[in-house]
């Protein structure tokens, strides 16, 4: 298996979506895939413990891609040997009445993830410039001062919540956050043959939705979409990565790949020290232990 090039999905200059690959496979079969994911994961899992004991940095994982483009798979997977006290998952769906009656940031602020922890969003803040610019209707529904109709909301309005959303990332950064951001990048003919795996095995049939063909249909505004928001909104202190998402074991290990390079060079995130006075009597404590045999 070839080598991961993670600095190769790093966005850090302006991209085009439909130039980016959707598809790498690393030249070997799905086992190997297996296998490396494996190594990877136990890694991180050792990380992520030394990363709750240090209790300093938090970590915030974000994942935006079209249906079917394999998050929730990338989660249960990728994050499996994760201590369940140390990660939290996050999947934001239609804001309810209580988060209506707040800005849209609030319900990502209530979720970010205590020090010494790991959150993912799977779905995020993004969803507010990406269905709602699609669907600029659904806006009305946040009661925001000046805006009465679909036609006041102009492109400043936009200009503006991607500032507001580089402010929020930025602040939370410079407070112990540290953020990624995966786009996995799915395409068209990949999620058709996914959609119809869901109508043709029963026991995917719960997963569909018809209007997962309805939103199919502004495939082409929701890549415009994209790639503006990630244009935007790449930054140095939270950076995107533009995933190949065809091949789900694949993008799995190079999502694991990115999170294991770019975490190790946290070189202050270590185990605590003990107190002294606990130190020096650790071998009476293991002696009165042992007695009690």
């Amino acid at each position: 298996m070839k080598k991961v090039d993670t600095g190769e999905y790093l966005v850090k200059k302006e991209i085009t979506l439909s130039k980016c690959s959707t598809l790498e496979d690393f030249g070997t079969g799905e086992e190997k895939l297996k296998d490396e994911l494996k190594d990877i994961r136990k890694d991180l899992g050792e990380f992520q413990n030394t990363l709750y004991a240090h209790g300093k940095y938090s970590v915030l994982i974000c994942l935006q891609g079209m249906d079917t483009s394999g998050k929730d798979s990338l989660v249960r997977e990728v994050f499996k040997d994760f201590n369940v006290r140390g990660v939290v998952v996050h999947s934001f769906k239609v804001p309810t009445e209580l988060e209506l009656k707040h800005d849209y940031l609030w319900r990502h602020y209530i979720a970010l993830p205590a020090r010494g922890k790991f959150s993912i969003f799977n779905r995020t803040h993004y969803e507010n410039v990406l269905v709602t610019k699609v669907h600029p209707e659904y806006i009305l529904g946040e009661n925001i001062p000046g805006i009465e109709s679909v036609s006041d909301i102009d492109e400043t309005f936009w200009e503006n919540r991607y500032r507001q959303i580089n402010d929020f990332e930025k602040h939370i950064t410079e407070n112990g956050t540290i953020i990624f951001k995966f786009f996995l990048h799915l395409s068209k003919e990949e999620q058709r043959q996914r959609l119809l795996r869901r109508l043709r095995l029963r026991e995917k049939n719960w997963k569909f939705s018809p209007s997962d063909l309805k939103e199919r249909k502004l495939w082409d505004d929701y890549q415009n979409c994209y790639e503006e928001a990630i244009n935007k909104t790449s930054k140095p202190h939270a950076p995107w990565y533009v995933i190949p998402a065809d091949n789900k074991k694949a993008a799995r290990v190079i999502v694991a790949s990115i999170l294991l390079k770019e975490l190790k060079k946290y070189k202050d995130v270590k185990e605590p020290e003990l107190e002294e006075k606990i130190r020096v009597n650790l071998e009476s404590f293991k002696q009165e232990l042992e007695k009690e045999s």
